[in-house]
């Protein structure tokens, strides 16, 4: 949406949105986002966060139907470390080249209080990459947040949380 003074050379107002699905209850959502979110939840006990105490766990679901894992995993030689999301990501570009991804899930807590769930959404980097990934399959990415409490939020693309994106175009 564009507001202001609209005439030519003159300085206009871009007002971008996220629009976002909010679930008071994680439980209430669908059936196939609510088992991801599951396997995010249980991926955040593999996270190896021994500088942040900040575990973080991803669940992919390829088309295919087969479901990929991923947790941070710090360095001491920061910022060697890498988030769940793109632990994920790679893993499945390595070994499922070529298969559609169509949804992710996001889960986080404390080392200090495991089961307590804190939103996290992607991170930038993971933004970039996860958005790259999206373009390249042609088809949008479902992401499934972890929010405090029981809470779920839920964005129908990766494009969605990152409306200003940085292409280049494919060399050939």
């Amino acid at each position: 949406m564009v507001t202001g003074n609209e005439k030519d050379g003159a300085m206009k107002l871009l007002d971008l949105k996220v629009c976002l699905e909010v679930y008071p209850d994680a439980a209430e959502l669908p059936g196939a986002d609510r088992t991801l979110l599951r396997e995010a939840e249980t991926a955040t006990q593999l996270a190896y966060a021994p500088y942040s105490h900040f575990r973080v766990g991803a669940a992919l679901q390829l088309a295919d139907g087969t479901v990929v894992r991923g947790s941070n995993q710090e360095n001491a030689a920061y910022p060697s470390g890498l988030c769940a999301e793109r632990t994920a990501l790679f893993w499945t570009g390595a070994n499922h080249p070529g298969q559609p991804i169509l949804r992710l899930a996001i889960a986080a807590c404390s080392a200090h209080q495991p089961g307590h769930f804190l939103a996290a959404a992607p991170c930038g980097a993971c933004r970039q990459a996860l958005l790259e990934y999206e373009n390249r399959q042609g088809q949008p990415i479902r992401v499934i947040v972890r929010g405090v409490g029981q809470h779920a939020l839920v964005s129908p693309s990766i494009a969605n949380l990152l409306p200003l994106q940085f292409n280049l175009p494919a060399s050939k």
